[in-house]
Order: C-alpha cells, then sequence, then structure tokens
C-alpha cells in the first residue's frame, strides 16, 4: 500500500513469513560478510574504554549465562547483547547503509546473536534473522531520512531497535500478532540524539548497544502477551510523525520486501571514523598516489550539506576526531591513511595535524548535495605552493556496493581488527566458522570469550 496504511502489518507480515523463508546464495552471503564485519568491529571495540564500561555494568547489572560478552564473561541476552553492540560501535568502524544513513549491523547482529546463544537456535535460523533484522533497520531508515537527521535523531538507534526486535522475533518463533506487537513495543524505544557531535560524547557509541538490548527485550515482551500498537510506523502518533514529521516514502519501506534485499547494498568501511568523511578521505588518496603534493597550503572540500556539518576543529577527543573532515583531511596527508592508529591520542595532540586541519575549508555544495543520500560525493581540491592545485571528485566511497571489497579483502579487514584482541590463530578460526556458517559459528563465539578471559 503505497499510502503506507497498514505498514507496520505489511512488515509483520514478511518478518513473520522468514522464520520458514528460504534465501539465496547471495543473500545468506551477504549475512555471512555482515556477521564476519560486525564480529571484527566488536572484537577490536571491545578494547576501548567506553565497551569496557559498559561490560563493567552489564556483570553487575545484567547477570547470568545466556550469551557471551566479547571482551570476556557471560551475561543474561539482554546484558549480551547491550555489551556487544556498545563493542561493534564503539571505533565507529563497522558496516553501515547510504540511503538510510544508518549502521545495521551493530544494533542487530548482537541481538540474534545474543538471543540465539540463549535458545540454542541454529545456524539457518540465524541466517534468516540477521538477514530480517538488518533488511528491516535498513529499510525503515531509507524510509524517512534525512528527516530523521534533520530533525536530530540518529537513525542507527533510531531503525536500529526495530530491526532488532524483528530479527529476535525471528528466532523466538513469534506468531504473526506477536511479531506485530514487537515492533510496537520497539517503536517505544526507538531514540538516540545526534547532539553528540562535536562535543566528544562518547554516548553515540551506547546507541547501537541500547537498541540491541531494547529490540531483544521487545521481542521478548511481546513473546509474553506484552501488546504494542499494530500502527507503530504509520499511526498519528507513530514513529514516521514522531521523529520525521510525517516526511516518510512508504514506497521505500515495503515495495520489493523479500525481492530486492536492502542489505545487499550495504556498505563495508575502509577508514576508521564517520562515513560522511570518506569521500573527502578516499579523494585525497588518489591524488597523493598519483602526485608528489609538496608543500599543502590549503585543501578545499566541497560535499553535501550534512558531511559539511563535520567541519570543526577541535578534536580533543577520540569521537570528535572521527567526526571532524579537516581532521581526517590532514591524518590523511600526513600518513596517507586514516585507521585505528591516525585516531589515537598521539595523533590528535600533534602539532602538525592541528596545522593542516587549519588550512582545511570546508563548503556545502548545492550540486553536491542533489547527489545525496544516493550517494556521499567529495569534491576535494589542493592548493600547493609554487604548484597549479589538484583537485578530484568522488561519488561513492570505497566499500560501497559500487566500489565493493572483495571476500578476501573483508578477511583481511576482520584479521587486522581481531589478529590483536584474540591472537592470530583464534581470528583465523573465527573467519573460517563465519564463512561456513554452520552450527558451529555460536559455540565459537562462546569459545571467543573463554580465549579473551585467559
Amino acid at each position: 500500500m503505497r499510502d503506507g496504511s497498514g505498514a507496520t502489518a505489511q512488515l509483520a507480515e514478511w518478518v513473520h513469513g522468514m522464520q520458514t523463508a528460504t534465501l539465496d546464495a547471495a543473500v545468506a552471503h551477504q549475512v555471512s560478510r555482515l556477521v564476519l564485519d560486525c564480529l571484527g568491529a566488536a572484537i577490536a571495540g571491545s578494547a576501548t574504554e567506553v565497551a569496557g564500561a559498559v561490560r563493567d555494568l552489564v556483570a553487575g547489572m545484567y547477570p547470568g549465562d545466556h550469551a557471551t560478552v566479547i571482551g570476556g564473561g557471560r551475561a543474561s541476552a539482554a546484558g549480551a547483547a547491550l555489551a556487544n553492540g556498545t563493542a561493534a560501535h564503539a571505533l565507529d568502524i563497522d558496516d553501515g547503509y547510504t540511503p538510510g544513513s544508518v549502521h545495521p549491523g551493530a544494533p542487530t547482529v548482537p541481538a540474534v546473536l545474543a538471543a540465539a546463544q540463549h535458545t540454542g537456535a541454529t545456524a539457518e535460523t540465524v541466517l534468516r534473522a540477521v538477514a530480517t533484522a538488518v533488511e528491516v533497520t535498513c529499510r525503515v531508515a531509507r524510509s524517512a531520512h534525512p528527516a530523521t537527521r534533520e530533525a536530530g535523531f540518529h537513525n542507527t538507534a533510531l531503525a536500529g531497535v526495530l530491526g532488532a526486535a524483528a530479527g529476535v522475533s525471528v528466532v523466538l518463533g513469534l506468531d504473526r500478532a506477536q511479531v506485530a506487537s514487537a515492533l510496537g513495543v520497539a517503536g517505544s524505544h526507538s531514540g538516540g540524539l545526534f547532539e553528540f557531535l562535536g562535543s566528544g560524547a562518547e554516548v553515540k557509541r551506547l546507541h547501537a548497544g541500547k537498541a540491541a538490548r531494547d529490540g531483544l527485550l521487545s521481542a521478548h515482551f511481546a513473546r509474553l502477551g506484552v501488546t504494542g500498537p499494530a500502527t507503530v510506523l504509520e499511526g498519528t502518533n507513530g514513529y514516521f510523525r514522531a521523529f520525521a514529521g510525517g516526511a516518510w516514502r512508504p514506497a521505500a519501506l515495503l515495495d520489493g520486501l523479500g525481492e530486492h534485499w536492502a542489505l545487499r547494498d550495504t556498505y563495508v568501511k575502509v577508514h576508521a571514523c564517520c562515513r560522511h568523511l570518506h569521500g573527502a578521505i578516499d579523494a585525497l588518496l588518489d591524488l597523493r598516489a598519483e602526485h608528489d603534493l609538496g608543500e599543502v597550503t590549503a585543501v578545499r572540500v566541497e560535499t553535501y550539506a550534512i558531511a559539511a556539518g563535520h567541519a570543526h576543529t577541535t578534536f580533543d577527543s577520540h569521537l570528535d576526531a572521527q567526526m571532524s573532515l579537516p581532521y581526517a583531511v590532514a591524518v590523511t596527508l600526513l600518513d596517507g591513511q586514516a585507521g585505528l592508529a591516525q585516531f589515537d591520542a598521539a595523533h590528535r595532540a600533534s602539532p602538525a595535524v592541528a596545522e593542516l586541519a587549519a588550512l582545511v575549508e570546508v563548503v556545502a555544495e548545492a550540486g553536491l548535495d542533489a547527489r545525496y543520500p544516493a550517494e556521499r560525493p567529495a569534491r576535494v581540491t589542493v592548493h600547493r605552493a609554487g604548484r597549479p592545485p589538484l583537485r578530484r571528485e568522488i561519488g561513492q566511497p570505497r566499500g560501497e556496493p559500487s566500489r565493493p571489497l572483495a571476500d578476501d579483502e573483508l578477511t583481511a579487514k576482520f584479521r587486522l581488527l581481531a589478529d590483536p584482541v584474540v591472537g592470530p590463530d583464534r581470528a583465523a578460526r573465527m573467519a573460517a566458522t563465519v564463512w561456513a556458517f554452520d552450527d558451529d559459528v555460536l559455540s565459537e563465539l562462546s569459545d571467543e570469550q573463554e580465549g579473551k578471559s585467559r
């Protein structure tokens, strides 16, 4: 129904049908990629202070033996989802979906895995549940973006909780009415403000963990008979009216469900920072590879409006650096990369980084803005002492479906993230198990916890 009436019921019907659906090979393979990328991000992110703080809270407030907490220990399923979702988003190296400006893996994969460990679900069920969770997150986010972002909301937390509820509903085998209630309950858990931008507030990392936990709980509430509104998405006081002012596109939510998979259009991050910065980084890397830049006197970055909003030049915190276009330009020019190391305390305190960042001008350009969110374009002009300026435009950053990472490149990224934390042998076994995606996946994750605790 293109007018959006009955949108929640239609989505719930599809989610219920996913309990017995057969995934085609391409979709199943993409789910393996999503799980591997999310686990790599979570393993690396588990070493951060914010992930450690959440683990400490979970140990005291969410005790249990339902599921693995990456970084050590076990907890209730809700606690594991909270801890692992936070860890997966802690370094901003997790997957994303450009049309919805959302990170779909971090709020959903940890919820599904925790529920699956708790219930002893099969690998086939996990595949279906992750596919469901990510698809719902992407579709809900893209239906109202950029209206939701312009209203000040973070789509990862906003849409992610609905995706998590949908995925866990598949694991729990909820009936149609219960699935609708799970979505209805999850709608009341949607939230997440973008006010963290430029403030260094680590609450951004919690957005994914909160969505994972609350989505899991929403499905369990529904299983126990707690009802949610059957019009939570399209209703007068529903999700799209509350968070997008009613500016949403029903076709983007409902058309082609189960046929045209949004999850196949998710991206993999190559650089360890906000996706809005990646086009400019890629442009600079191209120029750096082709030219001797010499003495850089100024850099002009033209891009779409939302990306141009990341122009702050104060980056005392890790998050502020990850959200700053001038900072990303500076470290890319200096180091030829923008990996995890480039956002550490030493780089943030470097006078050379600060001097270069001060030379960067960021401008919102109307023509580029018109191409967003279908693309994330950036045009970079590097001015050099005594030489003509250099210019490069990027339509889509590397890692998008039009510029994908091959499977071996994705494995290399996983190893780069996981090897220092769990060791090369363990990381290699985990990667092989995820690619195979048999029933050893969940036990492998449990063993990963034991290896890290020793």
